[in-house]
């Protein structure tokens, strides 16, 4: 049995109590006893005619071709992208794929004209159902495209914008991570947050996010600050972010203040100023910095520049901090974030390694579930001689699925729901401090 078959074969329902093999045969439906010719039985000829009818349409269900397509960006910017993603559906497929199943692949170009001619291509190939765009601005091409066929469409984007009921979001959403990561802090004793963003959308989304979850745990935000994306330098937005010169003016205030007497206690409190840049915390115990690379290893800096001590504020990430070089950086130690489980992570990058002599980037991953979510339903609707295979219930069924990102689960609006492990970076490892959990509550809200 192939490394991971028998781990995505959690997809049938991440609370099922057993995990079918795949070597375990799929029974067929059964029919009531049909008489031979000649032996009626008592059973009119037209209630047996009408027998046969349904025995060999149920036959046909089981037999007939199930095609998915595969929308990704194969050439373009982002071909590298598009690619492994491909690679890793093709794990999927040799993992856990029938002999009827198959992917109808085109490339999107990575642009909202290809995405939309890619559709109509694979529509043309009569498929059942879209995996991909990558893009949300080619999965708004792709819906006209789809409306009229009404297909279901699971898009690797994580933009809950894109989402409706027949369009439904796989990518780790912001709204995802920070619920996990604020519910997880709040726990933990954490209540006041600060949040430094990027001025984009995404920087916008995150803090939307950080507001409603703060607010659901009856938290509070002291600041908000966005810098420039593109910026070379954020250290006016850090300071600012800190409160450096008001709590520097604070700590002056008070050593003039004591220099003014003459007793003893006030040369103490003075001889305890000695070396501090400012007086009293920053007006937060947990910063979240929705960052990434190069600019996220320079703000952590920043922030012990400018007298934010890691030891008394909580640095807070998101699933962008996935990334093994900032255990490099001191100041970011002990900093938590939001992400996938990752032991499901690291068996997956290793049979990819093997596969194809390179480690896949982290969005790989959507790859491989959302073609095993497809397999799994097209496995289950040939035992049960279903007739529709992906409809908008069997996509959103509320137990869910897991896969290599762990469990998830489609709401009926489009939207996904995750179960996130919360990861401590420390100098050699990310540590896992809270797992993931391992199944849903039934009921959907």
């Amino acid at each position: 049995m192939p490394l991971l078959a028998a781990l995505a074969l959690s997809l049938t329902a991440c609370a099922a109590p057993k995990v079918p093999s795949p070597d375990e045969q799929a029974q067929p439906p059964s029919f009531p006893s049909v008489p031979q010719a000649g032996e009626t039985g008592g059973v009119p000829e037209e209630s047996l005619q009408a027998l046969n009818e349904a025995e060999a349409a149920a036959e046909a269900a089981r037999t007939a071709p199930v095609k998915v397509g595969l929308l990704l960006p194969l050439s373009g910017s982002r071909a590298n992208v598009g690619q492994s993603i491909l690679n890793a559906a093709q794990l999927a497929l040799f993992d856990l794929a029938g002999d009827r199943f198959t992917l109808v692949v085109r490339d999107t170009q990575g642009t909202p004209e290809g995405a939309a001619a890619a559709a109509e291509a694979a529509l043309a190939e009569e498929v059942q159902l879209i995996l991909g765009p990558l893009f949300s601005t080619s999965v708004e091409a792709v819906k006209p495209v789809l409306a009229e066929a009404q297909l279901p469409l699971i898009t690797f984007s994580n933009n809950n914008a894109i989402a409706d009921p027949q369009t439904f979001v796989m990518g780790v959403t912001p709204s995802t991570q920070i619920d996990r990561m604020v519910d997880y802090a709040v726990a933990q004793g954490l209540r006041r947050f600060a949040v430094l963003a990027p001025e984009s959308p995404y920087g916008t989304t995150v803090v939307q996010s950080l507001q409603q979850a703060v607010f659901r745990n009856g938290a509070e935000i002291s600041r908000v600050v966005f810098f420039d994306p593109r910026a070379q330098d954020v250290s006016a937005e850090v300071r600012a972010l800190a409160d450096y010169d008001q709590r520097a003016a604070a700590l002056q205030a008070q050593r003039r203040s004591l220099s003014a007497r003459n007793d003893a206690a006030a040369q103490r409190a003075l001889a305890r100023l000695q070396g501090l840049e400012t007086l009293g915390p920053p007006s937060f115990d947990g910063i979240l910095i929705p960052s990434s690379g190069r600019q996220l290893l320079s703000v952590g800096p920043l922030l012990a520049f400018y007298d934010v001590d890691s030891s008394e504020v909580r640095f807070l990430g998101t699933a962008l901090w996935d990334d093994p070089s900032l255990r490099k950086e001191p100041s970011l130690q002990g900093a938590w974030f939001p992400a996938p489980p990752p032991a499901l992570w690291r068996t997956f990058a290793n049979r990819y390694r093997q596969a194809y002599g390179r480690t896949p980037p982290r969005v790989a991953s959507l790859g491989y579930d959302a073609v095993a979510l497809a397999a799994v339903l097209e496995q289950r609707a040939a035992r049960e001689g279903a007739f529709l295979i992906y409809t908008a219930e069997s996509i959103s069924q509320p137990v869910g699925f897991s896969g290599i990102d762990g469990i998830f689960r489609f709401l009926p609006n489009g939207q996904v729901q995750r179960g996130l492990a919360i990861l401590e970076l420390r100098p050699e490892t990310f540590v896992e401090v809270d797992p993931a959990p391992q199944s849903f509550d039934q009921a959907i809200n």
